[in-house]
């Protein structure tokens, strides 16, 4: 998940973090972050398949900027995620 310069979160897939983050700081990214860059990792989760990581990604874009937060929140407490910032930190 990046943080976006307006403040704004977007979800998406890769297979290699380092290089999709500096795809989408370069401007040649989604379409969603070429206007609201730079963009900052801020959370990160580790699936076995696309198709996990896919329903993943569905199921956050679902969810409201609070509930967003409080799920990073909990993936931060409990460990489960690869790598985030604390809302704080937003």
């Amino acid at each position: 998940m990046l943080l976006c310069n307006d403040n704004s979160l977007y979800a998406g897939y890769t297979n290699d973090l380092q290089k999709r983050l500096k795809t989408h700081n370069e401007g040649k990214g989604a379409k969603y972050t070429r206007a609201r860059r730079p963009v900052s990792l801020c959370h990160a989760e580790s699936f076995e398949t696309k198709r996990e990581a896919m329903q993943a990604e569905y199921r956050f874009k679902q969810l409201t900027r609070k509930k967003k937060e409080q799920y990073i929140e909990e993936k931060r407490r409990s460990k489960e995620a690869v790598y985030v910032k604390t809302p704080d930190e937003f």
